[in-house]
C-alpha cells in the first residue's frame, strides 16, 4: 500500500514537472514555423504537491522560478485546440483557442496582434493595456480585478470569464462582441470562429489601402513582382511570319488568286514589319478599268505596308519614333496610304481609364470582332445574326485610337483592320502630350501631308489642344489650324467640340446612366465650298438612344438612332434606325427597322429579322428575312443550316433569295482548322454563275535561343510572346548553367495570350500578347513534381518584345529536410524551440517540436548549417542542452538531402 501511494506520488510529481515545463517554455504560437496540435489539459497539481514531488525527486529547480505571480488559473478545466478563426473581408488563419463547458475563450494578445490592435501585457500577465483603433479609445482588460475598462465605461466580468494560461489571457469570445463590436460565431463542427467586426479594424484598413495601391499600380502600368524583366533592343532579330493564300474561280468569268506574306522581326531595337501583297484581279478584269491611274497591278506598291516603330516609354519627352506607312490622324479626307514619319509622347499600351464610348457598327453574321485601344488588345464579341456588334470602348488619357479586326469564317475575308478616332481626348491634370506626322499621299498627285497636335491637362475635368494640317492636294485651304475641347461636366456626361479653320465646327454631348442609358447628341456646320472633307455637306445631326433591357426570358440591347444632314439647297435627308438584338429564350434575335427619307416625298421603310437556333447535335440554323413597308412585300430572305465538326470544323448550306434583283443563290461551304493552318472552301451557284473560293492561312514562329521553330493557325506579326525554361538550378546561384535540367509539369498563370505547353522540350510558350506592354506571370509553386524544389520569384513582370519570344529561365532550387528529438531528463519533451543558422550566424527558421519531441522543418537551401535549442528558454529553467551546437550540410541533391538524428537532450 505504501508503495503504491508512493507511485502514485511519483507520477502526479512527473505530471507537475512536465506541466511546470510547459508553462515556462510554452512560446508564442505567432513564432512557431509548424502548427501545434495539443491534447487535453488536466489541472495543474497546486504548489504544494510540485515542492512535494520535486524533493522526492530530488530536483535542483527553485520554485521561485514559476513566480507567484505568473499563475495560471488551477481551478478552471479546460481543453486547449487550434481553430480556423475567419474575418470578413480578411481571411483566415490558424488560431489557439480553449475550451470550457462549451463556451470557447480566444488569446487576447493574440487575436489583438493579428488585427493590429495596439495592445500591452503587464509585466505579471494581469492586464492587458491599449487603444482600440483610435488613440483616444483607451482599453483596460484587468485580471485581478474581473473587469474590461473601455472607453471610460467599466464591464464586470464573471468568474472564470477571463483566464490566464501560460503565456497568455484568454477571453469568452462573446465579450469581444459585447465590448468592443467584434462579434464572434463559433461553428463547432468545423471547429472555426467567424468574426464579423462592426468598425474597420486596422488589418482591414491596411489591406484595403494596399489593394488600392496595387490596383492604382495597375492602373499605371506600375505591377508589382517578384522579378522585372526588362525591355531588349537587339540589332537584328527575324521571329514571326504570317502567311494567306484566296483563289476565286467564276464559271463563266475570270478567275483571279490574292496571296499575302507578312514579315515580322526587330531592326535597331525597334519593330519592323514588312506585308506583301499579290492580287490580280484587275488585272484579270482590266477591260472595265476605263483610266490606267484606276489600274492596280498585282503587286502595287500601294498595296504593300512597311512600318518601323521605335518605342521607349522610360523617355517623356519622346516614347515613340515611327516610319513607313503611318497612320495619318487627319481633318481632311485621304483615302491613299502616307508615307511618312511620325514622333510622340505618347505612351504604348493602355493608360488609366476615365469613362467608356459605346460603339457599334455592323459586320458579317456571326464574326468575331476584336477590339484594340492604342495598340492593346481589350475585348472581343462576336456579331449577332444580323452582323451587328457593339463594345463599350474604355476613354483613357490620352489620344484614343480604336482598331477593330474581323474575323470571318470564309476565305474571301479573314481579317482587316479599321481603325476609328474616339472624339474624346482627357489627359492628367498638369501633363502635355504632342503627335506629329509628315509624309507623301500615295495618290495621283503625291500629295504633301502634315499634321501636328498637342494637348494639355488644364484641370482634371478639362483637356484642351490645338494643332496643325497641311495637305497640298486641298484647293480651298492647303494649311488648316485647329483647336479642341474636352470636357469632364458631371458624372457620366461628357462634352468634347473641336473647330478647324475654313473646314468645319463639331460638338458631341454624351451621358451615359449607372443603369445602361446612354444619351448621345451630335452636331456638325461645315464650311460652304470646303474641299478638305470629301462630301458637300452644311450640317450634320445625331442623335442616339440606347439602354439594355432585361425581362423574364429575354436579355437584350436596343438603340434607336436618328441623322438628319443638310444637303445644298435646302435638301434634307434624314435616316433612322431602330434596333433590338439579343437572346429571346435562347434563341439569338436581331429585328432592326430602317426608314430613309428624302425630303418630303420619297421614303423607303423595311425591317430585317434575323434568328439563330441552336439545335442538338451541334446544329445551328440562321434564317433571316427582310420585309419592305414601302413595297408591302419580303424584299430578300436567307436560309443557312450549318453543323460544327467537333471544335475544329463547320459545314454549312446556305440559300438566299433577293426579290429585288431576281438572284438567288445557293451555297456549300466547309472549314477545318489545323493546328499550322485554317482552311476553307467555298462553293456558290447563282445568276448563272458558278463561284469557288478556296483559302488557307496560317503563322510561323521562331525562337533561335530555344531552338523553337513552329506553324500555328493564329496570326502573330506585330505581336510578342515569352518563352519560359524551368530549370533545376543546381548550384542556387540564379543561372542556369551547363548539365542543369530542365523541370517538367510547371504551370503558369497569364490574364492574356495563348498558353503552349511543350512536353518535349519542358518549356512554356504564351504567344499573342501586345508588344512594348508589361504582362504579370505568375508560376505555380504547386505544380512542381517535388517536394523539395522550390520557386523563389513566383510572379515575374515581363515587357513584351516585338515580334519576339523572349527567353526568360526561371530557376528551380532545392532544399533539403532536417528532423531530430529533444529529451528532457531522457524523456521527450514538446513545445521547445530549435533555432537553425546559416554559416554566417544568422537565424533562417525555426522548428517547436511535438508532443513526442520529435521536430522537422523543410526548406533549407544546399549549405552548412547549425542547430541549437532556443538559449531564451534555457534560461528560464537554468538548464544547459547538449550538445549546445549541432553542426550540419545540405548538400545539393536533386531530389533534396534529407539530415536526420539531430538530437538535443536538456539536462
Amino acid at each position: 500500500m505504501i508503495l503504491k501511494n508512493h507511485a502514485n506520488i511519483i507520477t502526479h510529481c512527473m505530471s507537475a514537472y512536465r506541466h511546470m515545463w510547459n508553462c515556462l517554455l510554452l512560446p508564442s504560437r505567432a513564432f512557431c514555423d509548424k502548427k501545434i496540435n495539443s491534447g487535453s489539459k488536466k489541472n495543474t497539481p497546486t504548489l504544494k504537491r510540485i515542492g512535494l514531488c520535486l524533493l522526492l525527486l530530488l530536483t535542483s529547480l527553485s520554485l521561485k522560478a514559476a513566480g507567484p505571480d505568473r499563475e495560471d488559473d488551477d481551478d478552471f478545466d479546460y481543453e486547449e485546440i487550434s481553430i480556423t478563426f475567419v474575418v470578413k473581408d480578411m481571411g483566415g488563419v490558424e488560431m489557439p483557442a480553449l475550451i470550457h463547458n462549451d463556451t470557447v475563450y480566444l488569446p487576447v494578445s493574440t487575436l489583438f496582434n493579428y488585427l493590429k490592435i495596439r495592445n500591452i501585457p503587464s509585466e505579471g500577465l494581469d492586464s492587458i493595456s491599449g487603444f482600440f483603433i483610435h488613440q483616444d479609445s483607451t482599453y483596460l482588460i484587468d485580471r485581478a480585478h474581473k473587469l474590461i475598462n473601455y472607453k471610460n465605461k467599466t464591464y464586470h466580468l464573471q468568474h472564470q470569464s477571463l483566464v490566464r494560461v501560460a503565456d497568455e489571457l484568454y477571453l469568452r469570445s462573446d465579450i469581444f462582441g459585447q465590448v468592443f463590436g467584434l462579434t464572434c460565431r463559433f461553428n463547432f463542427r468545423n471547429l472555426a470562429i467567424n468574426m464579423e467586426p462592426k468598425v474597420e479594424l486596422p488589418a482591414i484598413r491596411e489591406l484595403r489601402q494596399e489593394l488600392m495601391r496595387q490596383n492604382i499600380g495597375k492602373l499605371k502600368g506600375n505591377m508589382v513582382a517578384d522579378t522585372n524583366v526588362a525591355r531588349t533592343y537587339p540589332l537584328f532579330h527575324f521571329g514571326m511570319a504570317d502567311w494567306a493564300v484566296i483563289a476565286t474561280q467564276r464559271t463563266p468569268g475570270n478567275s483571279d488568286t490574292r496571296l499575302n506574306l507578312s514579315l515580322g522581326g526587330i531592326l535597331a531595337g525597334g519593330e519592323a514589319i514588312v506585308s506583301l501583297n499579290y492580287n490580280n484581279f484587275s488585272q484579270q478584269n482590266r477591260t472595265t478599268i476605263s483610266h490606267d491611274s484606276d489600274y492596280i497591278r498585282p503587286l502595287d506598291e500601294r498595296q504593300q505596308f512597311y512600318r518601323w516603330r521605335y518605342a521607349n516609354n522610360d523617355h517623356a519627352a519622346l516614347r515613340q519614333v515611327i516610319a513607313g506607312k503611318i497612320y495619318a490622324q487627319s481633318v481632311a479626307s485621304i483615302f491613299s496610304p502616307v508615307v511618312g514619319v511620325t514622333l510622340t509622347n505618347t505612351p504604348t499600351g493602355i493608360r488609366r481609364a476615365y469613362g467608356t464610348y459605346t460603339l457599334s457598327n455592323f459586320t458579317e453574321p456571326n464574326w468575331t470582332v476584336e477590339l484594340y485601344v492604342n495598340g492593346a488588345l481589350v475585348d472581343y464579341t462576336k456579331a449577332d445574326p444580323a452582323g451587328f456588334f457593339t463594345f463599350q470602348v474604355p476613354l483613357v488619357y490620352g489620344n484614343t485610337q480604336v482598331t477593330l479586326r474581323y474575323y470571318g469564317p470564309w476565305g474571301e475575308e479573314r481579317y482587316k483592320d479599321e481603325n476609328i478616332i474616339v472624339p474624346f481626348n482627357f489627359l492628367p491634370y498638369h501633363e502635355f502630350e504632342y503627335s506629329a506626322s509628315g509624309g507623301m499621299v500615295q495618290d495621283t498627285g503625291h500629295s504633301q501631308f502634315a499634321h501636328i497636335q498637342g494637348n494639355y491637362g488644364l484641370t482634371r475635368q478639362i483637356t484642351i489642344g490645338g494643332g496643325f494640317e497641311y495637305l497640298s492636294s486641298v484647293s480651298t485651304g492647303k494649311h488648316m489650324p485647329f483647336a479642341n475641347v474636352s470636357m469632364l461636366i458631371a458624372k457620366g456626361l461628357l462634352f468634347t467640340a473641336d473647330y478647324t479653320y475654313n473646314v468645319r465646327g463639331r460638338g458631341i454631348l454624351t451621358y451615359r446612366h449607372h443603369s445602361g442609358l446612354e444619351l448621345e447628341a451630335d452636331y456638325i456646320r461645315y464650311k460652304e465650298g470646303q474641299k478638305a472633307i470629301n462630301f458637300n455637306y452644311l450640317e450634320e445631326h445625331r442623335f442616339i438612344v440606347s439602354k439594355p433591357v432585361t425581362f423574364k426570358n429575354m436579355a437584350a440591347y436596343t438603340r434607336l438612332t436618328l441623322d438628319h444632314i443638310l444637303l445644298p439647297g435646302n435638301i434634307n435627308y434624314t435616316t433612322a434606325e431602330w434596333m433590338v438584338s439579343g437572346a429571346i429564350k435562347q434563341v439569338g434575335t436581331n429585328l432592326t427597322t430602317y426608314g430613309i427619307f428624302l425630303g418630303n416625298t420619297h421614303k423607303y421603310v423595311y425591317s430585317n429579322l434575323a434568328l439563330t437556333f441552336r439545335l442538338p447535335s451541334n446544329i445551328v440554323f440562321l434564317p433571316q428575312v427582310q420585309y419592305s413597308y414601302t413595297d408591302k412585300s419580303i424584299s430578300y430572305y436567307r436560309a443557312e443550316l450549318g453543323k460544327y465538326l467537333s471544335s475544329r470544323g463547320y459545314v454549312n448550306l446556305t440559300y438566299e433569295q433577293n426579290n429585288e434583283s431576281h438572284v438567288t443563290n445557293i451555297g456549300l461551304g466547309l472549314r477545318w482548322d489545323f493546328r499550322g493552318a485554317q482552311t476553307a472552301v467555298n462553293a456558290w451557284r447563282g445568276g448563272g454563275v458558278s463561284t469557288f473560293v478556296e483559302s488557307a492561312r496560317g503563322s510561323f514562329i521562331y525562337d533561335r535561343p530555344a531552338r523553337y521553330a513552329n506553324f500555328n493557325n493564329r496570326v502573330n506579326v506585330g505581336t510578342g510572346g515569352v518563352t519560359l525554361v524551368p530549370f533545376l538550378d543546381l548550384n542556387n546561384n540564379g543561372q542556369r548553367d551547363k548539365g542543369e535540367p530542365k523541370v517538367e509539369g510547371v504551370k503558369i498563370g497569364v490574364q492574356y495570350g495563348n498558353v503552349i505547353y511543350s512536353k518535349r522540350d519542358s518549356i512554356i510558350m504564351v504567344t499573342s500578347l501586345e508588344p512594348f506592354v508589361n504582362y504579370l506571370v505568375k508560376i505555380d509553386p504547386n505544380s512542381l513534381p517535388n517536394i523539395a524544389w522550390r520557386i523563389k520569384d513566383q510572379t515575374y513582370s515581363i515587357a513584351i518584345d516585338p515580334n519576339k519570344l523572349k527567353m526568360v529561365e526561371i530557376p528551380v532550387y532545392i532544399v533539403g529536410e532536417i528532423s531530430g528529438r529533444v529529451y528532457l531528463n531522457n524523456a521527450p519533451q514538446g513545445r521547445v524551440l530549435v533555432i537553425i543558422r546559416d554559416k554566417k550566424g544568422t537565424m533562417v527558421a525555426r522548428a517547436l517540436t511535438e508532443n513526442d519531441g520529435t521536430y522537422d522543418y523543410i526548406g533549407l537551401p544546399p549549405g552548412d548549417y547549425t542547430a541549437s535549442v532556443d538559449q531564451g528558454q534555457l534560461k528560464k529553467i537554468r538548464k544547459k542542452a547538449t550538445p549546445g551546437t549541432l553542426a550540419f550540410t545540405i548538400r545539393p541533391v536533386r531530389d533534396g538531402d534529407v539530415v536526420e538524428k539531430l538530437d538535443f537532450h536538456i539536462e
